[in-house]
């Protein structure tokens, strides 16, 4: 079934029901708009008896015609169905309590009344022009018996699709296979859909497939509910890369659909996440850095411009002089033998002291055994920030851009944000700078303690890392912040001169 396999995806439904997140309608429309870039054949895009604000979502994603089929999820009752009509969608995700435990408890009601339901919403829903996928919601805690019984009856009522949920996530991969066999018989295609609460759903998904199903629930970056659901990218690039079979997905999407969905959910992903984290591609030991540079295979299974990623080397204990060098070189930085392996030892020496090392450590460690001391491009006057629990938190901002004053000012969730926004408006004209992470931590006690900062800017396909430490938050943000910037300007001068 892999080779005909079609992809559900649910981000906007089931991934905006993980706890805290909410997602406007404009950027339901970038996600939804990506996601038909990538290629995914359905595209959940909310439920629309939610509310007016997710029925507007819903009918701008359908106003764009896009080439996905655009699908609301329903209950089994005609209000819901009406709702989704409302919007325009092509499909209904009808989703059907099916074991006792969710008919007596949750329904309160007898089997005969939600088969009832089922039958009559599946009716209503075709009646009226509607792909209707039948989806029993627990499916994997219901006498099997029961299961295909309630299939029987919504299929002979027009059901297109049937789908069995495993809400809770208790597969194991050996049980799902056969679960989702047992299944196959229809003469509807067979869904997946499977959640991760002990970290299964995608190997679960994959034997789902392999039992006989021909389309699988996913989300982007496995967001959902608790633990969450399988993950598109990771469930795609294992069927491409281990099964070598192609889904027709442009998988080169993936970092780059990933990092939306995490600024847009506000859901950090884990920096080793599978396929789209931060540390995916990263190699810090040195024999790993050594051997990536020789040839990237020895330590990649695949390589990260597949998924739009990239190769990223780490400086810390761990690190060699191949990687160091190699780094140089990315900014044109020329170094002798014996200037390369003072560069090392004084590495390795802030490593042994627990500190991380940064892109701008390395610049700075370099310059000073070149005896170089680059003028910084952006240079801080001064900078006010104002903020409290009645006023929006403010920043203004002086700086001197290559030899020319510029004051501009930025407003943010924060007095840290509202700073660096104001930062960022004073070098547009120059540079795209973004950034990609921000971490902070408290290295002393007491409410005096040092504030230690470490950023992440990118611009362009440099990535730099650079820190600073302060006993004030805002100071520590905009010093690395800074610092950061001028190694990524530096870096472009040298390698525009290069």
């Amino acid at each position: 079934m892999l080779e005909n396999l079609r992809i559900l995806d649910t981000t906007l439904r089931d991934g905006e029901q993980t706890p805290g997140v909410l997602i406007t309608s404009d950027e339901k429309l970038k996600i939804a708009l990506k996601l038909d870039e990538l290629g995914v054949n359905v595209i959940e895009a909310g439920s629309a008896i939610t509310s007016k604000d997710e029925q507007k979502s819903i009918k701008t994603i359908t106003e764009n015609n896009l080439n996905a089929e655009i699908c609301s999820f329903a209950r089994p009752v005609k209000v819901d169905i009406d709702a989704a009509l409302d919007c325009d969608v092509d499909s209904i995700h009808l989703v059907i309590p099916s074991s006792d435990l969710h008919i007596e408890y949750k329904l309160r009601k007898t089997r005969d009344q939600v088969e009832k339901m089922a039958v009559e919403a599946t009716e209503y829903a075709k009646s009226h022009g509607l792909i209707v996928e039948l989806s029993t919601e627990d499916a994997t805690r219901t006498k099997i018996e029961d299961l295909k019984h309630l299939y029987d009856l919504t299929i002979s009522a027009g059901a297109d699709r049937i789908c069995a949920c495993d809400t809770v996530g208790i597969l194991t991969p050996e049980r799902s296979y056969k679960f989702y066999k047992e299944l196959s018989a229809f003469n509807v295609p067979l869904s997946v859909h499977c959640h991760n609460d002990f970290g299964l759903a995608v190997a679960n998904t994959l034997e789902g497939i392999r039992g006989g199903a021909s389309q699988a629930h996913v989300t982007v970056n496995g967001l959902g509910e608790r633990a969450g659901n399988a993950s598109l990218e990771e469930l795609v690039m294992t069927i491409e890369s281990l099964y070598g079979v192609k889904t027709g997905l442009n998988t080169r999407l993936f970092y780059e659909i990933s990092q939306l969905v995490e600024r847009i959910s506000g859901v950090t992903l884990q920096s080793n996440k599978a396929i789209v984290g931060q540390n995916a591609f990263a190699h810090e030991s040195g024999i790993h850095s050594d051997g990536v540079l020789k040839k990237t295979e020895t330590y990649e299974p695949i390589k990260p411009e597949i998924v739009g990623h990239r190769r990223r080397f780490v400086l810390g204990k761990h690190v060699g002089k191949h990687m160091i060098s190699e780094k140089l070189k990315e900014t044109n930085q020329e170094v002798t033998d014996d200037e390369l392996n003072r560069i090392f030892e004084r590495i390795k020496a802030l490593s042994d002291m627990g500190k991380t090392v940064t892109d701008v450590d390395l610049q700075a460690i370099t310059d000073d055994i070149l005896h170089i001391n680059p003028e910084d491009s952006l240079v801080l006057e001064e900078y006010t920030t104002v903020s409290g629990n009645t006023i929006t938190p403010t920043a203004s901002v002086r700086v001197t851009l290559n030899n020319r004053e510029i004051i501009t000012a930025g407003v943010g969730v924060g007095p840290v944000d509202a700073a660096l926004a104001a930062i960022r408006k004073s070098i547009s004209d120059v540079a795209n700078i973004t950034l990609e992470e921000y971490h902070v931590d408290a290295i002393t006690g007491g409410p005096d303690a040092l504030i230690d900062v470490v950023v992440k800017l990118k611009n362009g396909n440099n990535v730099v890392t650079a820190r600073s430490t302060q006993p004030d938050v805002v100071l520590a943000s905009v010093e690395a912040y800074f610092k950061g910037v001028n190694k990524l300007l530096t870096d472009e001068k040298r390698m525009n001169n290069g």
